[in-house]
């Protein structure tokens, strides 16, 4: 069985590096890969070759692949170089593309998806998202801390005192605690919020304020997004949102509900309010964003106010994006392959959950 690497089109990343690839002979696969395909993540050919991989051209990855590994999903055309009863597993995100699963049954091809892995603790080292989200959440406050025209700690010299930046976080999933560690370890002063109350104590554990707002839906099995909350609810949390941003230099938003667009959590009436030279990062610009003038893939300036619209932020740092994501593989492959072939076990449900082309998808 021969398992294919591609460059990745529109990102730094590459789905396997060599460290993991050497850990797949056990399974009893080969690996194929596109020449190239890890230089943007600082793996050259040579060190892919050393573990036993294979160079090829991106014409033939696709056309020799049991199995194609990829970031982002290929298009219809690269679809198609597959061969017929072959398997593919990406970041298909059915629930916002509908009709993925039907289109890869039609190219008789067997689709796993990354993003339909269930979020438990059984599947954990298996979480693509939760390791790409702690990554973002890192770079969401250097890329802040860069554009702001200010210092983040409290700073105190001869030629005057610097007060500390005010940062507020929403949403204290995977990634807005990383988002707060990294904020107090630059000597920011901290809020978060989150709808759920079990939040609070991750929250505080960080040395941030944990922001309460009264009467949130709490759905413990949303797989770590947000849940829709009530129209009533959402109006009394923009309201404490909007006396909390007024006052912050950064606003880091962070809240995704699966399958919808993104909640509106900073209106531009918010926006208009906020100081002159506060930033705000939108890690939810690719479902529409929590900010109502974020623009997916752009940083603008609006009143003063730069707002960073880039849910893909943890393509930027991508030689470990790149390591984790690979490892994260790694143990959903160890799980799927057994003697060198892939054993759909749909009794499993992690295969059960990941594999998007079964008769109920």
């Amino acid at each position: 069985m021969k398992i294919g690497i591609v460059k990745e089109s529109g990102d730094q990343r590459v789905a396997l590096v060599p460290e993991t690839i050497s850990k797949l002979k056990a399974l009893g696969v080969e690996v194929v890969f596109e020449k190239g395909a890890g230089a943007q993540s600082c793996y050259s050919d040579e060190d892919y070759q050393a573990v036993g991989a294979a160079s090829l051209s991106r014409k033939d990855v696709f056309a020799q692949a049991d199995l194609l590994i990829t970031i982002l999903p290929p298009d219809d055309t690269e679809l198609d170089l597959l061969r017929k009863g072959s398997a593919v597993l990406s970041q298909f995100q059915p629930f916002i593309d509908g009709e993925v699963s039907n289109k890869l049954k039609s190219k008789e091809l067997q689709g796993f998806s990354f993003d339909m892995i269930p979020r438990t603790t059984l599947a954990q080292s298996m979480d693509v998202l939760s390791s790409m989200a702690s990554m973002a959440g890192y770079r969401a406050v250097l890329e802040a801390a860069t554009h702001l025209p200010r210092y983040f700690p409290m700073m105190i010299t001869a030629a005057g005192s610097i007060k500390p930046a005010k940062v507020l976080i929403l949403g204290a999933g995977v990634a807005g605690l990383q988002a707060i560690a990294t904020a107090r370890r630059l000597g920011a002063m901290v809020e978060a919020f989150d709808t759920r109350q079990a939040a609070k104590e991750e929250v505080e554990s960080l040395g941030a304020k944990f922001v309460e707002v009264e009467g949130a839906k709490d759905d413990k099995g949303a797989g770590g997004y947000a849940v829709q909350q009530s129209e009533e609810y959402l109006q009394r949390q923009r309201a404490e949102v909007q006396a909390r941003a007024i006052k912050a230099d950064v606003v880091i938003t962070t809240a995704q509900v699966r399958g919808r667009k993104a909640p509106l959590l900073v209106p531009k009436e918010t926006v208009e309010k906020m100081k002159p030279g506060a930033v705000i990062v939108d890690l939810a610009s690719s479902t529409g964003g929590n900010c109502e003038l974020t623009k997916d893939g752009e940083v603008i300036s609006v009143h003063g106010v730069t707002i960073i619209g880039n849910s893909n932020l943890a393509g930027l740092m991508p030689q470990d994006a790149s390591l984790l994501f690979s490892n994260n593989t790694l143990n959903f492959l160890k799980m799927l392959i057994k003697d060198g072939q892939i054993n759909l076990d749909l009794g499993n449900e992690i295969i059960r959950g990941a594999f998007i082309t079964g008769d109920s998808n």
